[in-house]
């Protein structure tokens, strides 16, 4: 804290001084959609005389301090009509621009800004944005627009493969990425086990995924930040739009409370294809529903409230014997407020929590489990001149931990009501980010975290023989579940761990006659919590737990260097990077080891180590007709778990083996090629097509290496972890969409087409071995989840 007060105060020692040479003034303001208020994220203000401009940051305020003078204000954002404006800056001023959609005042667009453009002298890089209007038009499976299955076509991104939850950042696991909406945590982003994500696309203004050279602003996560933005409300007009598909609908209304002041946003979603099932004679059932919500209301030019939320669920079930529920829940009370016209606050309150339950009649008892936390938060930017950007904050999350609570169903199961020690941390973060154009061709972005973890007390603890809850057997060689040597109950008082972490951030970027530039980053990052999964693709099953006494936090160091150009004046774009993550502590499990309903879960778990490095390159097209862009990733991913140091002084040698001897393996989403080919063509007014290849190396898994007589049983068994792959995935799918002749100005429709997987190719989801009953020989079975699946939806909007 004294670090982060003495950069703050020096700044602001900087700046107080008078500047020498030519007075300079503020412009500053908001900028907004004209006909719904909204604000716009990543609008540009350009003042084509200085070669220099500014944007909206994700509340749509902009501020610039140019020399006196008059300039030409150009002010363009995708999508929306240009605005050039003359301006005599005598003085500090502060002026709001509505955009009006350039759709609406022209019968042909040539759109001429993208906000997916890469800008060349930002020194932040490993980034990747996409709009919305983008991810409607990619084709996925089953026809619904998804955010998660569209960021997999971006380089350095992969999953598990079809049916698989969340998605893996340059060769980190789905835990390691930190996923906001609307700066709330959501802790699992999928629907029905990864056929869907949680996000509806109606309901979304904004998207932006760092991969790499993470601002100071963020942190908690080690691999990737998905950064969400929900729209605010239209507070000029009501506004409707929504989907109707083979297996989902959604639906979503804004509108004004108050015009011009208040507004209102209401979204919903949900799936109905398990209605279909009993005309097949069966009695499951697998669907899901949520809703998103937000209210706006500005109180005067400085202040404005917001108050967003978003709830969804999933149900599973196997006739009434079995009922699998899941979801998040979060909320997020914010007051933006404008000191000045250089001094932009956000302070918020959010809400988060993700719960799982089973109710398992068949057995006699339901079961419960969830994260919750809750976060304050106080973000400011101040914009002390044209050169220099100083962003600064804290924030404090405080988290309940439930790993699994068993209750009886009913009064004959039998079932002893048991719930499993609950856990409690708090997470302190203090920060400072700056922004500096250091020169016309040198601009640099550096900062510093400071994170403070603090692991509560809790009802019960239990202690071990040199504090090693993993012992291990030289005479079987393996690692074994440790004994306690005592429970205590520290009590909810207290702390029982801590943990204190600095991680700087530095970013930079030369450029070259405006067309191409250099770009490096280091990244510093720290992570608390872990998600307890040994599976490829985490289950929602997988329970949060928090770094402490046994478990230590993942520590995250993140090299990059990458070649950026805009070719034909920004029509293409060329992006290629090279990287190097080197992660400490990351969690491993021992053999054979039983995550679910553990409450000594310290007693499976060891603190290795990870790594991943390759080379990423992404082209895009931008502008005509035909728009797209081809990705290649080559890289490696990898972890291991040496043995321990000797408890004692002495000089033996330790006698353990590590997991698999010691030895570097191929994590689950290790991928050594990744290419991925996205393209969308306006053939005319009426028909688009869009299309998608996607070729991955298969997937590392474990394959018997041989087979031993047992009591006349075949017994396979397996060698090094994840040393075989699943075959490499591959498949193309395509859409085409119809947008039909207006029957009035206000409304419009289009219907989509689309093929899922154009040739049927039948990717294997894994590959398991078991024995022929007709043979008695063990074979290979291919499990695949998807062939070819055609889809049609109907949209529509007035």
């Amino acid at each position: 804290m004294k670090l982060f007060a003495r950069v703050t105060l020096l700044l602001l020692l900087l700046y107080s001084i008078p500047s020498i040479g030519q007075q300079k003034y503020t412009l500053s303001g908001t900028i907004t959609q004209a006909n719904s208020n909204e604000t716009l994220i990543g609008v540009t203000i350009a003042i084509p005389e200085l070669k220099t401009g500014a944007t909206t940051n994700e509340y749509g305020f902009y501020s610039i301090t140019l020399p006196k003078g008059s300039y030409k204000l150009e002010v363009s954002y995708l999508g929306f009509k240009e605005i050039k404006k003359n301006i005599i800056l005598n003085k500090n001023q502060k002026i709001n621009f509505q955009l009006i959609e350039a759709a609406e005042q022209l019968q042909e667009v040539i759109v001429t800004e993208n906000k997916e453009k890469l800008n060349i002298r930002k020194p932040q890089m490993s980034v990747n944005t996409l709009k919305v209007e983008t991810i409607k038009k990619i084709p996925v499976i089953l026809g619904e627009a998804d955010i998660i299955k569209s960021i997999l076509l971006l380089p350095g991104v992969t999953n598990a493969g079809e049916g698989a939850s969340g998605f893996n950042v340059r060769g980190g696991s789905v835990d390691q990425n930190l996923i906001l909406l609307d700066e709330a945590t959501i802790f699992n982003s999928s629907h029905l086990f990864g056929f869907f994500s949680v996000f509806n696309p109606d309901a979304i203004k904004d998207i932006k995924l760092y991969k790499g050279g993470i601002p100071a602003r963020y942190g908690g996560r080690v691999s990737s930040v998905l950064d969400i933005f929900q729209k605010e409300g239209n507070s000029k007009e009501v506004k409707v739009n929504g989907g109707l598909g083979l297996v989902a609908s959604r639906l979503l209304v804004e509108g004004p409370i108050i015009k011009d002041k208040a507004a209102f946003l209401i979204g919903g979603r949900g799936s109905y294809a398990h209605l279909f099932l009993p005309l097949f004679d069966l009695d499951n059932t697998a669907y899901f529903y949520d809703l998103n919500t937000k209210l706006n209301y500005k109180i005067n030019e400085r202040n404005n409230l917001y108050l967003s939320g978003y709830f969804g669920r999933d149900v599973f079930g196997i006739s009434e014997s079995f009922v699998n529920t899941y979801g998040n829940s979060v909320g997020n009370f914010r007051w933006n407020h404008l000191f000045s016209d250089k001094l932009f606050s956000n302070l918020s309150l959010i809400y988060s929590d993700y719960y799982y339950g089973l109710k398992l009649d068949f057995v006699g008892f339901n079961w419960n489990s969830g994260i919750q936390n809750f976060n304050i938060k106080y973000d400011l930017k101040h914009y002390l001149n044209d050169n220099l950007q100083v962003n600064y904050g804290i924030n404090n999350i405080y988290y309940q931990f439930n790993p699994g609570k068993i209750e009886p169903s009913n009064a004959e199961s039998g079932i002893i009501e048991e719930q499993l020690t609950q856990k409690y941390a708090n997470e302190f973060a203090a920060y400072i980010d700056i922004e500096h154009n250091i020169t016309k061709s040198l601009s640099l972005q550096y900062g510093v975290r400071l994170s403070i973890f603090n692991r509560l007390g809790q009802n019960e603890l239990n202690t071990y023989l040199n504090e090693q809850p993993v012992s291990f057997n030289p005479t079987l060689l393996i690692y074994q579940e440790a004994t306690p040597i005592e429970t205590t109950n520290p009590g909810r008082k207290g702390s029982i761990a801590d943990f204190t972490n600095l991680e700087p951030r530095i970013g930079l970027a030369y450029s070259f006659k405006n067309s191409s530039s250099i770009k490096a980053s280091y990244t510093r990052l720290s992570q608390y919590l872990h998600l307890l999964s040994n599976t490829s693709s985490p289950t929602p099953l997988d329970v949060w737990t928090p770094s402490g006494p046994y478990i230590k936090p993942q520590l995250l160091d993140q090299f990059a260097i990458g070649y950026f150009k805009n070719i034909k004046e920004q029509k293409y774009s060329l992006e290629s990077e090279v990287f190097y993550k080197k992660t400490k502590n990351r969690i491993d499990y021992i053999d054979g080891a039983n995550l679910i309903a553990n409450n000594a879960i310290e007693r499976v778990i060891l603190n290795g180590e990870a790594r991943s490095y390759g080379a990423e390159f992404l082209f895009r097209k931008n502008e005509g007709k035909l728009t797209g862009w081809l990705a290649y990733t080559l890289s490696k991913s990898e972890q291991r778990t040496p043995a321990r140091k000797p408890i004692s002084n002495t000089e033996l040698p330790s006698l353990e083996t590590g997991i698999n001897f010691g030895e570097w393996y191929n994590t689950p989403y290790d991928k050594t090629h990744d290419i991925s080919l996205y393209a969308s063509y306006d053939w005319n007014k009426k028909w688009s097509f869009n299309t998608n290849m996607v070729f991955q190396t298969g997937q590392p898994t474990n394959y018997p290496i041989g087979q031993f007589e047992f009591q006349g049983l075949t017994v396979p068994y397996y060698g090094l972890r994840n040393k075989e792959r699943l075959p490499n995935y591959h498949r193309i799918d395509l859409s085409a969409t119809l947008k039909p002749q207006r029957i009035n100005k206000k409304m419009k429709t289009e219907w989509v087409f689309s093929i899922y997987n154009l040739y049927n190719r039948r990717n294997a989801t894994s590959i398991n071995f078991s024995r022929n009953s007709e043979t008695g020989t063990n074979e290979a079975v291919r499990t695949s989840i998807f062939g070819i699946v055609p889809a049609i939806t109907y949209n529509f909007k007035f």
